[in-house]
């Protein structure tokens, strides 16, 4: 189920809402019982069978949990180890095993045959999450959690299938919570604004620039440089609001049940370097990566050599957890270098003027986000060549007309401005990237931004819901359900 389709607007939701603080009222764990029955239906909705998937992962995890709360255990670090194998099996299966055969088969003249196995949705979210619970349990941090509070924690439905990676702790003591049993007003205002405006990002923003990326890589060889330069940018901001709104939308859900989730997402693009982007991209991600594997490898305590190995094995892992390419490992290698440099250059490039700084993170994490979007290593370097070539500089109308602003001829016969049909196309394609860029670097992140109940927000924000709610007709899937 989508957080963008009239089924979960229309009905998921407000059932979810009313039922949970109905039941909430009497029950704490009755409640609780009921929203993680809900959050089973919105997983399984699309496909039952990955109610197997992600029931049996829940229960055979929490099992490792139980038993390694207990210090006096023998063995302890034993069943750690299979617990940790049981979850990197599970993601291996699913979403690498036809990746290691083809690569096989490729490298020694095998012919093994693929499975075809569809990826279960938010497989990766998940087994992360439950991977921090099983570590932290061994290092008696957990507490005494029944079943139903570890299965909500793991399969609560706002975060449940893109993140954020939540842990225990952040989560679990909110349901127990008696305080927030009944609707609150501040919490309910708040997370319907917060969703409303990533619905906005998402339907309007997002899938607008989806439009131009769609058509530049069914036309890859009859773009001009310039065109590909835009499909390029215009990647860099659909995946920049497809992420941002379902982070604004999953954090206002929770909002509405009166839980509170991590930031997960911060004005990557307001980076000066790349260092930077990556503590304000996906947030709980890179937490999650430096609380369980670049702090464990030694971090930064032993030497600046095994530093930079432990931070290009971190940016490897993340390569990989973001999918079964080449693209997605060199993506990761491509970032772990820049790290390793923003490291050691960190000192004379901070001393560099500070929009020179910015131009250089955007445009190495734009061209970086041209690899991640690319079908193979290969397509990316043709487009790289394409790009660099310079050899068409002109717009293909076909493309601009995709990010046209309506009523913009009408604007400038009144302003009489002379036009043509392709410079209408071209000044509204320019103009929308420009705002959008300005956006981007304006303004204030949508997680921190202080949301009051007035007629005029009121009004706003019934506006915008009703014009997404219209727009829905041409629906699609938020990028990282792909991972």
């Amino acid at each position: 189920m989508l957080f963008n389709s009239y089924l979960f607007i229309l009905m998921f939701l407000p059932v979810s809402v009313i039922g949970y603080f109905l039941i909430s009222r009497k029950s704490s764990f009755a409640g609780n019982l009921y929203l993680l029955a809900m959050s089973l239906w919105f997983y399984g909705f699309n496909n039952p069978y990955y109610l197997l998937i992600i029931g049996s992962s829940v229960v055979v995890n929490y099992l490792f949990s139980r038993f390694l709360c207990r210090q006096e255990l023998p063995h302890r670090k034993i069943l750690l180890t299979a617990a940790i194998l049981f979850n990197v099996g599970l993601i291996f299966y699913f979403k690498y095993y036809d990746f290691f055969i083809e690569n096989m088969n490729a490298l020694l003249k095998t012919d093994y045959v693929l499975k075809n196995i569809a990826l279960p949705l938010g497989i990766s979210f998940f087994t992360f999450q439950q991977l921090s619970y099983v570590i932290d349990s061994y290092h008696g941090r957990t507490k005494d959690y029944g079943f139903v509070e570890y299965a909500l924690f793991v399969t609560y439905f706002p975060q449940l299938v893109a993140g954020p990676i939540v842990l225990h702790d952040e989560l679990i003591p909110q349901f127990r919570d008696r305080t927030k049993r009944r609707p609150q007003y501040e919490n309910m205002t708040r997370g319907i604004m917060l969703f409303t405006m990533g619905l906005f990002k998402k339907v309007m923003v997002a899938d607008t620039f989806g439009k131009g990326v769609s058509w530049g890589y069914a036309n890859l060889t009859g773009m001009t440089s310039m065109d590909t330069l835009i499909v390029m940018f215009a990647y860099t901001f659909q995946i920049y609001f497809d992420f941002s709104g379902y982070s604004d939308m999953a954090t206002g859900l929770a909002s509405m049940f009166n839980f509170t989730l991590p930031m997960n997402f911060d004005s990557p693009y307001k980076a000066l370097s790349v260092p930077e982007f990556w503590r304000r991209w996906h947030l709980t991600l890179t937490r999650f990566l430096r609380t369980y594997i670049y702090f464990p490898l030694g971090g930064s305590r032993k030497g600046k050599v095994r530093t930079y190995v432990n931070i290009m094995i971190v940016f490897l892992v993340s390569g990989i957890w973001h999918g079964a390419n080449w693209t997605f490992i060199l993506w990761g290698m491509l970032h772990g270098i820049a790290n390793c440099l923003g490291r050691f250059f960190q000192k004379p490039f901070g001393k560099l003027w500070k929009g020179l700084q910015w131009l250089i993170t955007f445009l190495f994490v734009s061209f970086a986000w041209l690899l991640f979007r690319s079908d193979s290593v290969s397509q990316w370097v043709y487009l790289m060549k394409k790009i660099f070539r310079f050899d068409r500089m002109n717009v293909s109308e076909d493309l601009a007309r995709l990010f046209r602003i309506p009523h913009m001829r009408y604007s400038l016969e009144l302003l009489h401005i002379p036009y043509t049909d392709a410079g209408v196309f071209v000044f509204s394609m320019g103009l929308l990237f420009t705002v959008i860029l300005a956006v981007c670097l304006l303004m204030e992140n949508s997680y921190r931004r202080k949301y009051r109940c007035t007629v005029w927000s009121l009004v706003l924000t019934t506006l915008v819901l009703l014009t997404c709610m219209v727009s829905l007709s041409s629906v699609s899937v938020f990028l990282y359900f792909n991972f």
